[in-house]
C-alpha cells in the first residue's frame, strides 16, 4: 500500500506539465513488477493536469479534423474499428454459468459479506434481515456491517440487531477514520476470515440462494472476482428509475459479451464477490479513488485475474429518483472511470494485459469517454463553419449497439426462452426510452472532463440516499 504521508507531501508530489508528467511515468521494464507490487496507486498524482491534457488533445484533434481534407479517412478508420468491435460484441456467445449443485458434504469455502453503511437507518434493518436469509452453512458464513460515522440512528439500530443476531458483526468508525468507503472496507476486511469476500450496498436485495450460485464460479483458479447482475428495485417510480433499470440491463449485456470476447469483466460495487487471495495480492481497496469498484477492477486484471458475471439471480438496488441526484452520481462514476486510465495508463500499455483486454479497453474508452467529449468541439465546428458533423456517425453506431444491448439485456433478464408479441413490443419501447435516457452521458462526460481539468472532486464518500423500497419483480 502507498505511504499516504508521502502522497500528501507537496514536495513529493510536484506537478509537472502534462507531457513531462506522462513521460516520467515510464520506467525500466526490469523493475516494473517490483513497482507494481510496492505501490499500486503511484499514478494518482497529477490527475488534474492529465485531465487537462486529455481535454486539450480531444479538442485539438477534433478541430483539426474539421480543417484538413483527409479527415474523412480518419473517421472511416475509426468507424471500421467501432463496427468490427460492435459486431464482435453482438455475435459473441457468452458461456453458460454452471448450475449450482452444492451438497452438504462438499468442501465449501468460507464467505465473508461486508456492507459499509453511512446514515442508512431507513434500510439497515431490512438489510440485516436479508443477509440472515442467505442460504449457506452458518459456520462458513459471516457478515459485517460497518457503521461509517453515521449521524443518524444507524449505529444504534445495528448494535440492537447485533445483540439479537450473534452472526452479525458491527464495526463502528468515527470521524477520525480515513479512506471513505474504501477505508471502511479495508478496515473490516482485516477482521474477516472468509476465502471469498462479498460486498453489498445498504439498499441491496439479494436472493436467498445467491451464495450457493456464486461459489461454483470460483472453481476456476484464474477467477479473481464475480459481479452479480444488478437491477433496479423501484423501476416503476418515474422516467429516471426506468432509465436506470434499462441501463442496468445494457450493462449486464455488455459484461457478458465483453467476457465472451476475451475482454474485461468489471465490478459494480453492489453484489461483488472477490477471492481473498486476489484482494491480498493487489493490495485491497484503493483509498485514493472515488470509485473503489472500478479501480479494483483494473488492478485485478493487471494482476492477471479474470472477472466473471453471474446473470441470475440478480441483486436489486434503489435507483435515484431525481435528475440532480442522477447527475451527481454519474459525474462521480465518470470521474472514477477516468481516474483508472490516468492512474494506470502505463501498466495498461505494458504486457500485463493481453491484446484482447487492451482492445476491449480501447473500444470502451473511445465509446464511453472520448466520443461524448469530442461531440462538443464537433458541434462547435458544425455551427461556426457549417461543416458536416464528424463524430455523429461514430456515436450513431454506438447508439445502435446500445439499443440492441438494452433489448437483449431485458430479454435475458426474463429467463423464459419465449416472449409474447406484447412483451417484445414492451421491451422495444423500454429500449427506445432507454436510448433517450442514455443521452445524459453526452452532457456528463464533457462537463466532468472539463471540471477535472480545473478542480477534482474531494476524495470522500459521497453516498446515494436510500429511502427503502419493497421487493419487486424485474419485469
Amino acid at each position: 500500500m502507498p505511504d499516504k504521508d508521502n502522497l500528501n507531501n507537496p514536495e513529493n508530489n510536484t506537478e509537472l506539465d502534462p507531457i513531462t508528467s506522462l513521460i516520467a511515468e515510464f520506467s525500466d521494464p526490469d523493475i516494473e513488477e517490483e513497482e507494481f507490487r510496492n505501490d499500486f496507486f503511484q499514478g494518482l498524482s497529477g490527475r488534474r493536469k492529465k485531465a487537462a491534457f486529455a481535454l486539450s488533445v480531444i479538442w485539438l484533434v477534433t478541430i483539426t479534423l474539421h480543417l484538413v481534407s483527409w479527415s474523412i479517412w480518419i473517421v472511416l478508420i475509426l468507424s471500421i474499428f467501432v463496427t468490427i468491435q460492435a459486431l464482435r460484441l453482438m455475435f459473441a456467445s457468452p458461456s453458460q454459468n454452471p448450475i449450482s449443485s452444492l451438497q452438504p458434504t462438499d468442501n465449501l469455502p468460507k464467505i465473508s459479506v461486508m456492507v459499509s453503511a453511512k446514515n442508512e437507518e431507513a434500510v439497515v434493518e431490512k438489510l440485516v434481515n436479508m443477509l440472515l436469509t442467505l442460504d449457506y452453512p452458518q459456520d462458513l458464513y459471516e457478515f459485517w456491517v460497518i457503521n461509517d460515522n453515521s449521524s443518524d440512528g444507524t449505529g444504534i439500530i445495528l448494535d440492537g440487531l447485533a445483540q439479537k443476531y450473534p452472526q452479525l458483526k458491527v464495526l463502528h468508525r468515527d470521524n477520525t477514520a480515513k479512506g471513505g468507503k474504501s477505508g471502511a472496507l479495508n478496515q473490516a476486511f482485516a477482521l474477516t476470515t472468509g476465502d471469498i469476500v462479498g460486498v453489498f450496498d445498504a439498499d441491496a436485495i439479494a436472493s436467498p440462494d445467491l451464495l450457493r450460485k456464486i461459489v461454483p464460479l470460483f472453481a476456476k483458479e484464474n477467477i479473481g472476482a464475480i459481479q452479480v447482475r444488478k437491477t433496479i428495485s423501484n423501476a416503476d417510480d418515474n422516467f429516471w428509475t426506468q432509465g436506470q433499470f434499462t441501463e442496468m440491463a445494457l450493462d449486464s449485456y455488455f459484461q457478458q459479451q465483453r467476457i465472451a470476447c476475451g475482454g474485461m469483466g468489471e465490478l459494480r460495487g453492489n453484489g461483488q464477490f472477490v477471492r481473498r487471495q486476489a484482494l491480498n495480492s493487489c493490495g485491497g481497496w484503493n483509498e485514493e479513488t472515488i470509485t473503489d469498484d472500478l479501480d479494483l477492477t483494473i488492478r485485478l486484471h493487471l494482476d492477471h485475474w479474470d472477472i466473471e458475471i453471474l446473470p441470475h439471480p440478480a441483486v436489486e438496488e434503489e435507483g435515484v429518483k431525481k435528475a440532480i441526484a442522477l447527475w451527481h452520481q454519474r459525474s462521480r462514476w465518470a470521474e472514477g472511470g477516468y481516474q483508472r486510465y490516468f492512474d494506470y495508463w502505463r501498466l495498461i500499455l505494458s504486457n500485463r494485459l493481453n491484446w484482447h483486454k487492451k482492445f476491449d479497453l480501447l473500444y470502451f474508452f473511445l465509446v464511453q469517454y472520448i466520443f461524448p467529449t469530442a461531440a462538443i468541439p464537433d458541434l462547435v465546428m458544425v455551427i461556426t463553419r457549417h461543416d458536416i458533423p464528424l463524430i455523429a456517425p461514430l456515436t450513431s453506431l454506438t447508439l445502435v449497439l446500445a439499443f440492441w444491448g438494452m433489448f437483449t439485456g431485458l430479454k435475458r433478464a426474463k429467463l423464459e426462452p419465449k416472449t409474447t408479441i406484447t412483451e417484445t413490443l414492451n421491451m422495444m419501447i423500454k429500449s427506445l426510452l432507454g436510448m433517450i435516457y442514455m443521452t445524459h452521458w453526452f452532457i456528463v462526460m464533457p462537463v466532468t472532463t472539463a471540471r477535472m481539468s480545473i478542480r477534482q472532486k474531494q476524495l470522500k464518500w459521497v453516498k446515494t440516499v436510500h429511502e427503502g423500497v419493497e421487493f419487486v419483480n424485474e419485469m
